[in-house]
């Protein structure tokens, strides 16, 4: 049996495609079919935050503790920081986060039991079912785009 959080890695790769574009961005936030608007650093920063926390989320439910409750302003807020210029060493920085990140969430899942993966944990996913949300992430990414091909 293949380890779900493999899934994590490889949305982070495929956003690492789209965010090596995102240099060219020229510095105008685009909406989503949702009306959320997006940039750059903040498609960088939901990925991120995504896997960070359903780390924490898995963490818990592992060491038999309630889980943390969600007060992240998510993707209702672009900050200031947001709208910042995205360069090449932005991107250098996004590799390595996202990275150690998609590959923290294979090792946790790799550390234990493969039962423990499909094991019903009530109101909370599975971590299976975890790891397959966490492989649509890459909506995020989606978001901005490829820059090479939009023209900006």
């Amino acid at each position: 049996m293949d380890n779900p959080g493999a899934l994590v890695e490889q949305a982070v790769e495929r956003s690492l495609l789209l965010i090596e574009t995102w240099p060219a961005w020229d510095g105008k936030p685009l909406t989503s079919d949702d009306g959320r608007t997006y940039t750059p650093h903040k498609a960088v920063r939901r990925i991120a935050d995504h896997i960070v926390d359903h780390l924490a989320e898995i963490e818990a439910l592992l060491a038999g503790v309630p889980t943390q409750p969600d007060e992240w302003h998510a993707s209702a807020l672009t900050s200031a920081a947001d709208l910042a210029p995205f360069t090449v060493e932005d991107v250098q920085e996004a590799e390595q986060r996202l990275r150690r990140l998609g590959r923290t969430f294979a090792l946790r899942y790799a550390a234990v039991d493969p039962v423990e993966w499909d094991k019903d944990r009530g109101e909370n996913r599975t971590l299976r079912e975890t790891a397959e949300h966490l492989a649509e992430s890459e909506w995020y990414a989606e978001q901005v785009g490829d820059l090479r091909t939009a023209g900006r």
